[in-house]
């Protein structure tokens, strides 16, 4: 049994042989005690004293010969047990290799079944199972690295033929590395797809963004008096403001685009995508500044609204005064007229100045091509027709109290 050399054919028929070894050991031992003993008491026999049923020297060889077999007999067990043990880290690095490449050989089928996805959330999924997949790249080149120190160490030992063992090493290294490059060259793929779908989404929310602006900028809405406009305009304010932070993006866009993998920024799709946000930019901030100035014109013809009306509103107060008064014949009263009409003159020369304000601005509107041009035309003409018709009413009234003053200073001299 002990001379034996079989050394099992797998890992499970010498974990079998060394538990059989195992009990032969503790045989040997339990049979060692009862030598040990037996000798014990034969070499008493040989010191017996007068009579001795044998030669002393008879039982002397044969104890030491049975304690010679003995020992022989354990030197055989522990070299047995050696062997078996070597063969045992043998077959469990055969094992262990087998098992590596059969994980290699699983994952290899997985990569080479494995997509880059169809959107943004599926290549997200793809990749997080990738970055597990990474953990356990990881966590297995480990063992893999103990299993080749193992083989290193039984090549060292040089008790089995190294042909085989070196030749298996050399393969699963070789499968390793490929391994690792397909993995490298699926990340790489992974993150190529993750930066165009990306590049993608963002576009979209761009175009969308954009669309929506649009929309507003494009209103027709521009209030219907001074406040309304005036709050209008300052959204608006808003937005171009807005629409001036989004140009960096736009303008980004191409940088983006030649960062891209080749089969995602050569396609023709994704290049008129990016045209169409540039137009689409350009419509909407030159849509913009014309809504502005639409806004600025309808705030003007308002205020210029407001500011015929107050100047109306004085033109029918003075008119109703200057066509019920009556220029009065006393000396007294013509003095007090007099200086109502001074304090007029006064009046008139301020709302004078608004008036021409008016005329200006109605002036500068048509000039621009406002829509309400008519309506703003007519507007003036009306105020300007009832300011010549207050200052001819205040020339009329004059005259009359100049002649009244003559008359009275006549009257007093004679």
């Amino acid at each position: 049994l002990l001379v034996s050399k079989d050394l099992g054919k797998h890992l499970l028929e010498v974990e079998d042989l060394l538990q059989k070894h195992g009990l032969l050991e503790a045989d040997i031992s339990a049979q060692t005690e009862r030598v040990q003993a037996l000798n014990a008491a034969a070499l008493k026999f040989s010191e017996l004293e007068g009579y001795q049923p044998c030669d002393p020297q008879i039982i002397c060889n044969r104890v030491n010969h049975v304690q010679t077999c003995l020992e022989e007999l354990g030197e055989l067990a522990g070299k047995r047990r050696k062997e078996l043990e070597d063969s045992r880290q043998l077959w469990a690095f055969f094992q262990e290799v087998e098992e590596a490449e059969a994980w290699i050989r699983e994952k290899e089928q997985i990569l080479a079944a494995k997509t880059c996805g169809r959107d943004l959330s599926s290549v997200l999924t793809l990749t997080n199972k990738h970055k597990s997949m990474l953990g356990e790249l990881g966590s297995r080149r480990a063992l893999l690295h103990q299993t080749m120190k193992r083989g290193e160490q039984i090549l060292a030992k040089k008790r089995f033929s190294p042909g085989g063992i070196q030749e298996k090493m050399r393969e699963v290294r070789l499968r390793w590395k490929k391994l690792e490059e397909v993995t490298g060259l699926h990340q790489q793929r992974l993150q190529e797809a993750l930066n165009f779908f990306q590049f993608s989404a963002e576009t979209d929310d761009l175009v969308a963004w954009l669309q929506d602006t649009y929309r507003i900028v494009s209103s027709d809405d521009f209030g219907h008096d001074d406040y309304s406009t005036q709050a209008l305009l300052r959204k608006h304010r808003a937005v171009v403001e807005e629409v001036e932070k989004h140009r960096a993006a736009v303008l980004a866009l191409r940088k983006q685009l030649a960062l891209l993998a080749p089969e995602h920024r050569q396609g023709v799709d994704v290049q008129i995508r990016v045209v169409e946000v540039e137009q689409l930019y350009g419509e909407v901030a030159e849509v913009a500044v014309l809504r502005q100035q639409w806004l600025q014109d309808a705030l003007a013809v308002y205020r210029m609204f407001s500011e015929v009306h107050a100047c109306e509103v004085w033109v029918d107060e003075k008119e109703q005064w200057l066509e019920k008064m009556v220029v009065p014949e006393e000396l007294d009263e013509v003095e007090v007229v007099q200086h109502r009409f001074e304090s007029l003159d006064q009046e008139m020369n301020s709302v004078m100045g608004r008036i021409l304000d008016v005329n200006q601005v109605v002036q500068q509107l048509v000039d621009g091509g406002h829509p309400s041009s008519e309506e703003v035309r007519s507007c003036q003409d009306h105020l300007n027709g009832r300011w010549n018709r207050v200052v001819e009413l205040v020339e009329r009234k004059k005259d009359q109290l100049s002649s009244v003053l003559k008359i009275q200073n006549y009257l007093l001299e004679c």
